[in-house]
């Protein structure tokens, strides 16, 4: 019953993080001084609950392939962070314009790519799933490493961040889990064998699921005040998300071209238009210095991500049966 529950929250995570977002900003108004300060104490243990199920199903000695897979490396490297920094940067300067924390916010899912959804997307969809794993792993890495820096240079000095801190809490929130989960996986593929592991995975992936749908509710009303402060704002924030997702859709389909067989291009794809909004969440939640409304923009996200990887997937489904409508595949998702 336990594993039926939480592969249901993973099947319906769309629908599981708008209930969170609406009860997080509804109980957030209500809610006393002595219950956020409980919903505080409760941060650390819940990101845990989020982020190691999914360190445990990332299999990170993928870096050692990358050469097998430098093109669609290299690529993916090349628009995660080259071209979305830029695109985020264009998008909150033309819609966050004043709103600093809606940007920061936007600025996170830009710079933490790939996730689960990577390599699923890709094996629906008939691509090559080896060099999305290998994508995956390799720009996990270095986003961990780059992404104080980048982050220094793209939000204001008035918003007194501190890069050094960054590290602190990516050590504590990204980091550690990644080692545990790495460890616990060499652990579980030893006493179970790799098919054992496979049946394993759903359940670590709900696991994962249903601590996002703790933390979002738990961000939501901490932070409901200052979201609902200015409602207009916040519901426009969804706006500059899709055009986001779209954008990148769009250069990473036009750079998957370049590559001779099209797996490699749907790998390609997956791996530049999937956030990692399970770190990205985890990291503006607990870093102090970041503004309280930087949670929205990502708690959108997890609403536009999972139908743009199905339209993509459909659309890959209907070139390989002749049929290039990609206003069709919409419309199967609609």
């Amino acid at each position: 019953m336990i594993r039926r529950f939480l592969t249901g929250i993973k099947s319906n995570l769309i629908y599981v993080v708008v209930g969170s977002l609406a009860t997080g900003l509804l109980v957030g108004q209500f809610a006393g001084a002595s219950f956020k300060t409980l919903l505080q104490s409760a941060v650390v243990p819940v990101l845990f609950l989020m982020i190691y199920p999914m360190m445990i199903n990332i299999d990170l000695r993928e870096v050692v392939n990358v050469r097998s897979h430098a093109r669609v490396v290299a690529l993916s490297l090349l628009v995660n962070f080259g071209v979305a920094p830029l695109l985020a940067v264009g998008l909150a300067r033309l819609f966050f314009d004043g709103s600093v924390g809606y940007a920061v916010g936007l600025y996170f899912i830009a710079l933490i790519p790939t996730s689960g959804m990577t390599a699923a997307w890709t094996g629906l969809a008939n691509g090559d799933l080896e060099s999305a794993l290998v994508a995956m792993a390799v720009n996990l890495l270095v986003a961990v490493a780059v992404l104080p820096t980048y982050l220094a240079a793209l939000i204001p000095a008035s918003v007194g961040f501190d890069p050094t801190a960054l590290y602190g809490q990516l050590a504590r929130v990204v980091v550690v889990p990644m080692v545990a989960g790495t460890l616990t996986r060499r652990v579980l593929l030893d006493r179970l064998g790799k098919d054992g592991f496979e049946r394993l995975k759903p359940t670590l992936g709900g696991i994962s699921s249903f601590g996002v749908m703790l933390i979002v509710f738990i961000a939501m009303a901490m932070r409901s005040e200052s979201i609902l402060a200015d409602p207009v704002a916040s519901g426009v924030t969804i706006l500059p998300i899709v055009a986001f997702y779209a954008l990148l859709l769009a250069v990473g389909a036009g750079l998957g071209r370049v590559l001779r067989d099209a797996a490699s291009g749907v790998a390609l794809v997956y791996a530049t238009s999937m956030r990692n909004l399970s770190i990205a969440v985890a990291v503006v939640v607990a870093a102090p210095a970041v503004p309280e409304t930087a949670v929205l923009p990502i708690a959108l996200a997890y609403v536009v991500q999972p139908p743009l990887g199905a339209v993509y997937m459909h659309y890959r489904r209907d070139v390989a049966d002749g049929d290039e409508s990609l206003s069709e595949a919409v419309a199967s998702i609609v």
